[in-house]
């Protein structure tokens, strides 16, 4: 992957952390720099951003001790979800991945071109959250 690309995937990883741009923006950027989506995994505390060509770029996430609860719950999944969508003073994407990591999501994989993000517990159990319209 060229450096330009490399540089845009981490500057987005970061702008969650930092809150210098929100989901869409984010989203809206690595679309139009060619990617095609991203995964995030919470044990191995990365995200590797993907091109179409299969090329990708790993990066290392912020890391915390807090570890993936053995259940998937899906019902607090959603509900945190809808709390990041609010945007609410209180919100973080540090909070926002330890409360994941509680509700036993151990990842999560985005598709811009299926619009919608597919979170994943331990045991392969999922939700599918879709892009708003």
């Amino acid at each position: 992957m060229n450096a330009q690309r490399i540089a845009i995937a981490q500057r987005c990883f970061a702008a969650a952390y930092d809150k210098s741009m929100d989901f869409p923006d984010i989203v809206a950027l690595l679309i139009q720099s060619g990617f095609e989506g991203y995964t995030v995994d919470y044990r191995r505390n990365t995200a590797t951003y993907f091109l179409p060509d299969g090329d990708s770029v790993a990066l290392e996430g912020h890391p915390t001790d807090d570890q993936v609860a053995a259940r998937f719950d899906a019902a607090a999944v959603a509900s945190l979800i809808k709390w990041a969508q609010a945007c609410p003073s209180d919100y973080s994407y540090t909070a926002f991945c330890r409360r994941a990591k509680a509700a036993g999501c151990a990842g999560y994989i985005v598709s811009f071109s299926g619009r919608r993000v597919l979170y994943f517990g331990r045991t392969a159990e999922t939700h599918v959250e879709h892009f708003p319209q």
